[in-house]
């Protein structure tokens, strides 16, 4: 950070300063956040402790729900904090911390969402060969490198933006703190630092979803030609899940990062945030449990025995 930087601290923004909404935001806010805990804390018990599911899908399911509960708790209780409190205030500190992990684990995601899609691809079109490809040591080892990926992405893209001098306004459009509201904070030229986002977010986010629409166009083609009813539906309890979750985290991450510099409205671009920081590790619970049986089935088990 050059030593131009004036600014110590950061002041982020309420949807709104009527006391009665703020109650309601952090409410809202509050029973998202616990109800996103609850269902990948069950995700992660439930794909542990039951045999069964200790199979390359489910591994990468697990490590999806510790990483969504990390991520909505990057945002959210400060969030809640600055709703309910009169403190705004988030020091430079912290504020560098918000935004390399939710770069951090946004990027993690986005990887492990397309790994999920490649074991997919891998099980139901070469599914005699699936044992050897997606070994334990493999999965691990993919595990380690999205997160190693995901250090470096996320150190990069911080690194670039508090190195420009923050000199003017020091009051953030958002509810946490994320590299586009910041670059409208700048006293210098935020071309290149757009340019380099906007290429990177391209790169990245366009590579992932190409190769995930690659795989289930090979996957479904491959679903089409199995004999019975009962298969394909098999197969699709656990694709579309995938597809659902994937397609609503990129189009509100890409809403916010493709243009960093754009003209929309501050409400608007909050909510669009919002969507994006904590919609995806809600769903993530909701659309697995609710459409896959395994799941299900393994739920009923574990109970049964409690009982």
């Amino acid at each position: 950070m050059q030593n131009s930087t004036t600014v110590t601290e950061f002041l982020l923004t309420r949807f709104s300063d009527v006391w009665e909404l703020r109650v309601l935001y952090s409410t809202i806010f509050v029973l998202t956040y616990l109800a996103t805990l609850l269902g990948n804390f069950v995700i992660v018990t439930v794909t542990t402790l039951d045999q069964g599911l200790h199979t390359p899908m489910y591994f990468f399911l697990r490590n999806l729900s510790v990483l969504d509960m990390c991520y909505i708790s990057v945002t959210v209780p400060k969030a809640c904090v600055i709703f309910l409190l009169d403190n705004r205030v988030i020091s430079v500190v912290d504020c560098v911390a918000q935004v390399f992990l939710v770069v951090l684990f946004a990027f993690v995601e986005l990887l492990f969402l397309t790994i999920m899609a490649h074991d997919r691809y891998v099980a139901i079109c070469h599914p005699l060969h699936y044992a050897v490809i997606m070994n334990p040591q493999v999965c691990v080892q993919m595990s380690l490198a999205s997160l190693l990926g995901g250090v470096i992405y996320a150190g990069f893209h911080t690194g670039v933006t508090f190195w420009l001098p923050f000199c003017q306004s020091n009051v953030i459009h958002q509810i946490f703190c994320d590299i586009p509201s910041l670059l409208k904070l700048a006293c210098s030229d935020t071309f290149i630092n757009e340019i380099v986002l906007f290429i990177s977010s391209v790169v990245f986010a366009g590579g992932c979803f190409s190769f995930i629409i690659f795989s289930y166009i090979h996957i479904f083609s491959t679903v089409f030609k199995f004999p019975t009813r009962g298969e394909r539906g098999k197969v699709f309890s656990t694709c579309v899940p995938h597809i659902l979750v994937m397609t609503v985290f990129v189009s509100t991450a890409t809403a916010v990062y493709m243009k960093p510099n754009s003209n929309t409205s501050t409400i608007q671009g909050m909510i669009i945030s919002v969507f994006y920081a904590m919609v995806p590790p809600l769903l993530n619970p909701i659309i697995y449990s609710l459409r896959n049986k395994q799941i299900k089935e393994a739920v009923r088990r574990i109970m049964s025995r409690i009982g």
